[in-house]
This record gives C-alpha cells, sequence and structure tokens, in this order.
C-alpha cells in the first residue's frame, strides 16, 4: 500500500535534509507510486517554498529565515509544547539554579514549577519573567538588555554580560530547527549567542524540541548536534529521527510517551 502525501512529503524533506538532493526514479520505487506522482508531489512542495524542483527531481531549499512572531508562535503545536514543558519540569529538583531561555516552549516549564521554591531561574526571556512573577515561588533574575520586541526577549552584549556572571546547573534552551547536518539552529544570530552563552555557563543543557522542528534549517547556528546530549521532545518525533540521533549518542526523552 502507498503512502499518503503527507507522509511521502515528510520522509523527502527528511531525504533532503540529509543528502541535500533527491531523485523522482528512486523516490518513487522507494515508495511505490508512479514517477509523475512523484513529481507532483515535488512541484506542489516547490510551490510551498520547502525545496526546489530541478530536473530529475529536487533539492534542498535556503534555509528559513522568518520567525513568526511570540503570539502567533503560542498557537502552533500547543499540546505537544505543554506535554515537552510538564516533563522537562520533572527534570528540576530543589535547590537548582536554571536557565531558560527564549520560546513558547520553554515558557511552558514555568507553569510546572508552581511548588518549587528553592529553584533560581535566570531568563533573557520578558512573556517567562511576566508569568513567573505571578506563578513563580523561587528567586528569579532577568538578563536585561536591548529588547527585540517581536520576539520579546533582551538580546546583545548587556544581556550576554549577565548571563556571563552566573553558572548553572541547568539551561533549557528552545530549538527553531534540529538538522542532522546543520545540528541546533534558531532564527535570529541575536538569539543563537544568547542560546550558547547559556550551554557555556551550564552544568547540563537539555534542548526542546517539538516534533515539527526536526528536519528544518532556520538562519542562525547554534551548535552541532555533537555538542548535544539530551533534548526532549513529543511523541510525534518519527522512529527514524530517534535512530538517528541515538546513534550520535543523544539522549532523547518522548514525552507523553511512559518509556521516554
Amino acid at each position: 500500500m502507498s503512502l499518503s502525501f503527507e507522509k511521502r512529503k515528510k520522509k523527502i524533506l527528511e531525504r533532503l535534509n540529509k543528502e541535500e538532493r533527491v531523485e523522482v526514479q528512486v523516490l518513487a520505487e522507494e515508495f511505490r507510486v508512479s514517477t509523475e506522482t512523484i513529481r507532483r508531489d515535488l512541484e506542489r512542495l516547490d510551490r510551498d517554498g520547502r525545496l526546489k524542483k530541478v530536473y530529475g527531481g529536487a533539492v534542498k531549499v535556503r534555509a528559513d529565515s522568518l520567525e513568526l512572531p511570540f503570539d502567533e508562535k503560542t498557537l502552533l503545536q500547543a499540546q505537544e509544547k505543554a506535554a515537552i514543558g510538564r516533563y522537562a519540569a520533572s527534570l528540576v529538583k530543589d535547590g537548582d539554579t536554571v536557565m531558560l531561555g527564549n520560546g513558547t516552549t520553554t515558557i511552558e516549564l514555568i507553569r510546572n514549577l508552581t511548588e518549587h521554591r528553592d529553584v533560581t531561574i535566570v531568563t533573557h526571556s520578558t512573556p517567562t519573567l511576566l508569568l513567573a512573577l505571578d506563578i513563580f515561588p523561587g528567586k528569579i533574575i532577568f538578563a536585561g538588555g536591548e529588547v527585540n520586541k517581536r520576539q520579546k526577549s533582551t538580546e546583545g552584549p548587556l544581556a550576554e554580560l549577565v548571563l556571563n556572571r552566573l553558572r548553572v546547573n541547568k539551561a533549557f534552551i528552545s530549538a527553531g530547527g534540529v538538522s542532522l547536518v546543520d545540528g541546533i539552529t534558531d532564527y535570529e544570530l541575536s538569539e543563537a549567542n544568547i542560546s550558547r552563552k547559556m550551554m557555556e555557563r551550564a552544568d547540563e543543557t537539555i534542548f526542546l524540541a517539538d516534533s515539527s522542528k526536526f528536519g528544518r534549517t532556520t538562519f542562525a547556528s547554534v551548535c552541532p548536534l555533537d555538542d548535544v546530549y539530551t533534548m526532549i521532545t513529543d511523541a510525534g518525533c518519527d522512529r527514524e529521527w530517534r535512530k538517528d540521533l541515538a546513534d550520535k549518542d543523544i539522549r532523547l526523552w518522548i514525552a507523553g510517551e511512559e518509556d521516554g
């Protein structure tokens, strides 16, 4: 039985992420469909900006460069992000000092820290700060700096200076994209810089990425996958990605699965 378009699309994009180019004939044989069906798939994905159709196949397009405003991102994969946030919060222990990157996934972590009085959080995210002021009983340190109004976070030398003066147990960082080729990426260079600084100042870094982030490359590099040791995602992460990350010795926790 042949795969649906959505399943073919996912596999085509994952293949492109690994190999940079796909061939019509090879895909047709693998998916057990006609070459005409594959050509229509590639044309559709080309129109959507997911790849560039070329003679005999398709190639990878340049990285995603436009990030949605923070408020719009909160509506995407909301259940998955909530599950990831709950799982991440379970890793925070009394006495921990924790850095939280900006993102609609990391903010879910705060919603699950309402009983943690002996925890200190450090963040440059204004939505995380405002929520923490309402519901988090522990200590809050805000890394001030120039404000990115679109993403509602601070950035630049001042924010990095604050982070550089601190040392924490854990950093929780949202990934804009996860790629076998390009590693962890973010949409903005300033956010990538903050993420790298948090990694530098934490004993342990845990990346948070809902399953829609896999196979995606965004504008600015945070780090290669060789620098990633722990990641939390949702149950939508497919078996191939789970195997790929295991092969790289990355500990992958699946939120919402008992055996995560």
